[in-house]
């Protein structure tokens, strides 16, 4: 997961150094930045975030494992229904 000051460093190639939210350049420096952008990025990954949470609770190569053998859909069915509720 990025976080929201790997964004704003991604996004602001001048800034080199946080303090807060208190943004400075390599001369140390106050500088400025917008974080709409930086918020709007984020928020974009949040379904990936979620994903990644239910994903790491299945046992999925059993789950596999057991739809070929059994000839079942177990694990296709909860990876689609997992993605339904989290949608890109």
């Amino acid at each position: 997961m990025i976080t929201k000051e790997e964004i704003i460093f991604k996004l602001n190639p001048n800034i080199k150094e946080l303090r807060g939210w208190n943004a400075f350049d390599v001369d140390g420096n106050s500088v400025s930045f917008d974080m709409t952008p930086v918020n709007a990025e984020y928020a974009a990954q949040q379904y990936s975030i979620n994903r990644k949470k239910e994903y790491d609770q299945l046992n999925q190569f059993e789950m596999q494992f057991d739809d070929k053998k059994n000839s079942t859909t177990t694990w296709v069915d909860k990876i689609n229904e997992i993605k339904g509720r989290h949608p890109k």
